[in-house]
């Protein structure tokens, strides 16, 4: 719970890949989310508490939820929802980076967000989409325009 800064909206993110911390954005509908989902477990130290013991004993759980357990509850809701595509937690995060790199946010941006120490590997993570092709056209046509305006002055 501690690592929740509601007042720079920022979630501190500890030992993640690498053994590397790192700050990362935190929405205000996500803050919303996790505040409620906080309600159901009411745990003092843990936002994700091991639910080994049932949800009734994730307010005593002494360790977070492990890597198993949160690939677990991302089935059940991928099921509850009706989706037939396999996702997992990494499939969220490759999704991630690409909406933020749809969104205009700028690839050193995204790289620190991920916590990558080349900005190769965060390339790797945003795949382009086709919105993403489309505007590359327009934006390769509308400049090619200018400079061909450009050009005929000269000439």
């Amino acid at each position: 719970m501690g690592d929740i800064d509601q007042d720079r909206m920022r979630v501190h993110v500890r030992d993640a890949k690498g053994n590397r911390d790192r700050l990362v954005p935190l929405p205000a509908h996500t803050l919303n989310v996790l505040r409620e989902f906080w309600r159901v477990h009411r745990h003092p130290a843990l936002l994700f508490p091991s639910r080994q013991k049932g949800l009734g004993g994730a307010s005593s759980a002494t360790t977070h939820m492990d890597r198993g357990g949160v690939q677990q509850a991302l089935r059940q809701v991928t099921e509850q929802i009706g989706l037939k595509k396999r996702i997992t937690p990494h499939c969220l995060r490759h999704s991630y980076a690409t909406h933020l790199i749809e969104a205009g946010v700028d690839l050193l941006e995204v790289q620190k967000i991920l916590g990558h120490h080349s900005i190769l590997t965060t390339t790797r993570y945003t795949h382009l989409t086709e919105h993403r092709k489309e505007s590359a056209e327009v934006y390769i046509n509308t400049l090619m325009s200018r400079i061909q305006v450009g050009w005929n002055k000269v000439v």
